[in-house]
């Protein structure tokens, strides 16, 4: 019984003593935290929810503006020349829809005198080129005309606003090689021919 006691008390005395070097050796040597810096992950800019809503409300105020919000400057002149183009043919159709609007008003009030009662030299005619049945459908065919130039531009704007819109969304997605659309030549050994098509590569 003795001798358990006197094994206990050592076993007791050096975890004592076991611990009280521990701690001695904790307080000479400083902690340190390693810091592990990875130079391969790249933090990516953050998501921008009202992004989309400001380019498109820059697009319908002007357009080309939130082509320039999105930094997509050649996309300007393009968007200049679809929306001048159809406002040049609205504008052109209505100044012919007006031309033979006002002969016609003419020839009812029983005048004899619009433009079209002359040659190309001003010499007057005794009849007029054009008839007044052609004047009705010369004002059917410039109205139609002037009408669908109309929600031509009326589109080409709208579309406008959906570019810059969407273009803002695509700008905050991370597109990068791992996700990539290429073109592919194959040659067939077999029977001399050769395939051309395209490659969809995606990694995990």
């Amino acid at each position: 019984m003795l001798n358990k006691f006197i094994i206990t008390s050592l076993l007791l005395f050096l975890s004592c003593f076991s611990l009280i070097a521990q701690d001695k050796d904790k307080k000479k040597k400083p902690i340190t935290k390693d810091i592990v810096i990875d130079s391969i992950t790249k933090v990516s800019n953050p998501i921008n929810p009202l992004s989309p809503a400001k380019a498109a409300f820059y697009s319908a105020i002007l357009p080309g503006l939130g082509q320039a919000y999105n930094k997509k400057y050649w996309k300007i002149p393009v968007v200049y020349a679809a929306i001048g183009t159809g406002v040049y043919f609205y504008v052109t159709n209505n100044k012919e829809y007006n031309r033979y609007r006002d002969a016609f008003k003419s020839r009812l009030a029983g005048n004899t005198n619009d433009e079209f009662f002359f040659d190309s030299q001003g010499n007057q005619l005794e009849e007029p080129r054009i008839s007044i049945e052609g004047l009705e459908r010369a004002q059917r065919l410039f109205r139609k005309n002037q009408e669908i130039a109309l929600l031509v531009t009326i589109g080409l704007y709208a579309l406008n606003i959906i570019d810059a819109n969407v273009d803002a969304h695509l700008l905050q997605y991370n597109i990068d090689e791992n996700l990539s659309l290429a073109p592919k030549y194959q040659f067939n050994d077999i029977d001399a021919s050769s395939n051309i098509g395209l490659t969809l590569n995606f990694k995990f």
